[in-house]
């Protein structure tokens, strides 16, 4: 059951924020302000919540003891946390603790966590590996970093969103994680991509190659999430090309840190590239198949 005295707000209530504010409104949590680049968006759903459609990530951290944050990227995270802007989460730091979920590099947690703590907050990385159905459902896979007091503090929350929660270690150290896991599973969806699409060249019956596929040590999660989606070309978003390109660059720049050399994820990251080039990266991740289809014109979809 719900702590009663725990008010969450939210920023960032796209696809992922807007399910998970749902599933805590629905484990009794209230839910105090949401907010959002667009407007209309917050709006929406802060009716529909029974919330405050907050005018700033300021507004938000005012009205809440719990903030989760769920932005696009680096430069989102950047912005929401500005500790000179009297608009940002820092202008309600003291004694909140915020949750970060977003797929960052894991550099910008660590400096997170810095910033919140000299103004007397706490804060977590809580980065998911599952998608808009499981944020609805509360059965997110969620990998978390920072301080073991915290995380534990968070737990019950966590424990509302997902049905596994894994404590990673410091700071970063789930964002590292987390970006191997995404760099893995797009490298995996532009093979499936590349399979299914010679498969079509040869003339063979795709719905027969995906159960082959299935049955064989080319069965993967990809298959089972994007294989009808490629051969049927339906590419509504779940994960976004955008965010496939985003996140194996981010693994390929640990990478490089790291002094390796990746080439698989490197083809992996140029083909997603190709789709944002086009204008695509708001499609699902599966357009891919776009790219590798006989007599398909991703410029066309």
């Amino acid at each position: 059951m719900a702590d009663t005295d725990t008010h969450i707000g939210f920023v960032g209530v796209g696809r992922m924020g807007a399910n998970m504010a749902r599933r805590l409104k629905d484990q009794s949590y209230r839910i105090a302000a949401v907010q959002d680049r667009q407007t209309e968006v917050s709006e929406s759903l802060a009716r529909e919540l029974g919330s405050e459609a907050a005018v700033s990530p300021a507004r938000v951290a005012e009205l809440s003891n719990i903030v989760i944050t769920v932005v696009s990227d680096d430069a989102a995270m950047r912005d929401i946390y500005a500790e000179q802007d009297p608009t940002s989460l820092m202008a309600h730091a003291k004694n909140r603790l915020f949750i970060n979920c977003a797929t960052l590099t894991p550099a910008l947690h660590i400096d997170i966590e810095q910033a919140i703590e000299r103004h007397g907050g706490m804060t977590l990385e809580a980065c998911m590996a599952s998608s808009i159905t499981q944020a609805r459902q509360g059965t997110l896979y969620l990998m978390c970093g920072g301080r073991q007091d915290v995380f534990n503090r968070a737990r019950p929350v966590l424990d509302s969103l997902g049905t596994m929660v894994r404590y990673m270690g410091s700071a970063g150290e789930a964002a590292k994680v987390k970006a191997l896991v995404n760099m893995v599973m797009n490298s995996n969806t532009a093979a499936l991509a590349e399979g299914l699409g010679l498969g079509a060249a040869l003339g063979i019956d795709l719905t027969l190659l995906r159960e082959v596929f299935s049955q064989t040590g080319a069965a993967s999660r990809v298959l089972e999430t994007d294989g009808e989606d490629m051969q049927i070309r339906a590419h509504d978003c779940y994960f976004s090309a955008a965010h496939a390109e985003k996140d194996s660059a981010i693994a390929l720049d640990l990478a490089q840190k790291a002094g390796l050399s990746l080439p698989v994820a490197l083809a992996t990251l140029g083909q997603y590239r190709r789709l944002m080039q086009l204008g695509k990266g708001d499609l699902d991740k599966s357009a891919v198949a776009e790219l590798t289809f006989p007599d398909r014109t991703p410029s066309r979809l």
